[in-house]
C-alpha cells in the first residue's frame, strides 16, 4: 500500500528517482480499467446482437482483444499508460525508468494470470507488499515497475536525439546541469537558448542551434539511450 522510492544510476552516473506506485492506485486505476472495457463490451454488443453467430464470433474477439491486448497496446503506445494509469497518473517503465517496450509489457499482462490467483490479486497484493518497490510477480519476472508519473526521473523529458558521446568527462554535478538544460530548453526562448548553449562552445565546438541539438544528444547519451 506504501509507495517507495528507487533510485538508478545509468551507466553515466546520472541518479534518477522513481517512486513507485503502492497496491492502491493500481488496484484503483485497475478498476477504472475493468469498467472501461465492461461498457465498450456492452456498448458493441448492441449491434453485434443483431448478427446472429456472426456477431457471437466478433463478440468474443472483441473480448479477448479487451482483455489481453488493451494493457498491452496501451502501455505500449500511450507511453506506459493505460486510461485507468492515465486516470490516477501512473505509469508502467522498465526497471531502469527507460519506457516499457513490447516484450516486457507482454509478459508482464501475461503472467495477471498467476498474479490474480488465489482470487482478488492474492499473489500479485503479497508480491506488492513484501518487494521493496512494491512490484507483482508479472512486474519482477518482466522487470518493469509502475511509478507515479507527475514524478517522473529527470532525464524524462529529454527530447530524443541521436546519443552523441561526451568528448570529455564531466564530474556528476555538470552532467545534472547538462541533462537538465536539455530537459527544459523548451521552456525559453530560442534566443535564451542560444545564449546558454553558446557558454558550452570549448565542449560542443557549436554556436546556436547546432550547439543545442549537440547538447541535447550528449544528454541523451548520459541517460543511456541509443
Amino acid at each position: 500500500m506504501i509507495d517507495t522510492v528507487r533510485e538508478i544510476e545509468t551507466p553515466e552516473g546520472v541518479s534518477l528517482r522513481l517512486r513507485a506506485a503502492g497496491a492502491l492506485p493500481r488496484a484503483q486505476a485497475w478498476t477504472v480499467d475493468l469498467f472501461l472495457r465492461l461498457a465498450v463490451f456492452f456498448i458493441a454488443m448492441i449491434p453485434l446482437s443483431l448478427f446472429g453467430k456472426g456477431g457471437n464470433g466478433l463478440a468474443m474477439l472483441l473480448m479477448f482483444a479487451l482483455l489481453w491486448a488493451y494493457s498491452v497496446v496501451c502501455e505500449v503506445w500511450l507511453d506506459g499508460q493505460t486510461l485507468g494509469k492515465r486516470a490516477l497518473g501512473l505509469r508502467v517503465v522498465n526497471a531502469d525508468g527507460t519506457p516499457v517496450t513490447w516484450l516486457p509489457s507482454v509478459v508482464r499482462n501475461l503472467l495477471r494470470v498467476v498474479d490474480a490467483l488465489p482470487g482478488v490479486y492474492g499473489v500479485g497484493l503479497a508480491s506488492t507488499l513484501i518487494d521493496p518497490h512494491a512490484r507483482r510477480l508479472g512486474d519482477i519476472v518482466a522487470g518493469t515497475m509502475v511509478i507515479h508519473a507527475q514524478d517522473l526521473p529527470a532525464g524524462q523529458q529529454v527530447p530524443m536525439l541521436a546519443a552523441l558521446p561526451l568528448p570529455l568527462v564531466l564530474a556528476a554535478d555538470e552532467q545534472a546541469a547538462l541533462v537538465e538544460f536539455a530537459e527544459r530548453a523548451g521552456q525559453l526562448t530560442v534566443q535564451r537558448q542560444e545564449e546558454l548553449a553558446n557558454l558550452l562552445t570549448p565542449l560542443t565546438g557549436q554556436r546556436d542551434t547546432a550547439a543545442i541539438r549537440q547538447l541535447v544528444a550528449h544528454a541523451n547519451w548520459l541517460l543511456g539511450r541509443a
